[in-house]
């Protein structure tokens, strides 16, 4: 069972998780990719991963900007599981450079 991080714990993660910054008790990254199109390749990946791991982010699209939102609810707040889908997001947007 995942359990919530500490702030040190958070402390320590956060140079590994570049973009991303602890708010109001989850991870968030808002990112801008160079198409509409491109934005949605990459929520349709984020989604086809979050399916598989059954851990869910909640994406906000504003055109050609995503903000990712992660947390896991049931624990209230920041777990490794969170820190997992921060880096397989990472991965996806990296693919794309």
């Amino acid at each position: 069972m995942a359990e919530l991080l500490s702030d040190d714990q958070l402390d320590d993660l956060l140079p590994k998780l570049p973009g991303w910054c602890p708010q109001d008790a989850a991870l968030v990254k808002t990112v801008e990719l160079p198409s509409f199109s491109q934005a949605i390749m990459v929520v349709n990946r984020v989604a086809e991963i979050a399916e598989n791991d059954n851990h869910h982010p909640d994406i906000d699209i504003r055109y050609k900007t995503l903000t990712f939102r992660l947390s896991t609810h049931y624990k209230g707040g920041i777990t490794a599981l969170d820190v997992s889908l921060a880096e397989e997001i990472d991965g996806v947007l990296d693919a794309l450079g």
